[in-house]
């Protein structure tokens, strides 16, 4: 995926970042050599997935378990996925933000008011996320 590796490493500099999947097919530690093969592992401190979890997003449980699992307040959290009613919906009914990775721009069924940001390529995801965190701050 064109920009990921740079994305990762301009926020594993600065954020926890954890993937949770909705693979039930795979464990972690599966996904985690997958992801090890590609070079991308060593950018994540968790790795969660729908088998080991009992739940699949968009159930909240889903999202509840991992904040549970790394201690993370929901409030905190900013959910990034391609999958707008799995990682979007899903996400912001459990309290997390969500940030949709819509690389045709597709509007189809989504609801802009139910994520709180869209970004084309993952390039954009820094600037995104920390416009995000900038917003929460001024907020206080």
């Amino acid at each position: 995926m064109p920009g990921v590796t740079q994305a990762l490493t301009e926020l594993h500099a600065r954020y926890r970042l954890i993937l949770a999947t909705n693979t039930s097919d795979s464990d972690a530690r599966l996904v985690r050599s997958a992801l090890h093969r590609v070079g991308l592992e060593k950018y994540l401190t968790g790795v969660f997935t729908a088998n080991e979890l009992g739940a699949r997003k968009p159930d909240p449980g889903f999202y509840h378990a991992v904040l549970r699992e790394c201690c993370f307040a929901a409030s905190k959290v900013v959910m990034v996925g391609d999958n707008y009613q799995a990682d979007g919906v899903g996400a912001k009914q459990a309290g997390l933000r969500a940030i949709l990775y819509n690389p045709a721009m597709s509007s189809g069924s989504i609801n802009s008011s139910l994520h709180d940001a869209e970004i084309r390529t993952m390039s954009e995801l820094p600037a995104t996320l920390g416009k995000l965190i900038l917003h929460e701050m001024d907020g206080c």
